[in-house]
């Protein structure tokens, strides 16, 4: 069997990439905003706070947890989401190394 894309770069980098992918649509910006602004909620609340269906809410949410973005806890019949902090400690750190060399580098460049 072959080498699938992912074995030519770093564990970091794949992980990065991750990361960064399960952030690419808008409706998972909306739920780690609600996240953010609740700090803790049930599944439910987010398909009232969000104009879309409880399924579609549930994947966005499965994609967020197995990327490591965020967290749950099953709290009787429902699942209890918050941010995951390690999962956003690995973003900031990548996007404070971009900046780090944004504001050292040599301005003539391209």
């Amino acid at each position: 069997m072959g080498a699938t894309k992912s074995d030519y770069f770093t564990d970091n980098q794949n992980e990065l990439g991750n990361l960064t992918k399960a952030l690419g649509h808008p409706a998972r910006i909306a739920i780690i905003e609600y996240l953010l602004k609740v700090n803790t909620c049930i599944c439910g609340d987010i398909v009232n706070e969000l104009p879309l269906s409880q399924p579609t809410i549930s994947q966005h949410l499965k994609e967020l947890k197995n990327a490591g973005l965020i967290k749950g806890s099953i709290e009787g019949n429902a699942i209890c989401y918050c941010i995951n902090e390690a999962g956003f400690d690995k973003i900031k750190s990548f996007f404070n190394l971009v900046a780090n060399h944004i504001e050292k580098r040599n301005k003539e460049c391209c």
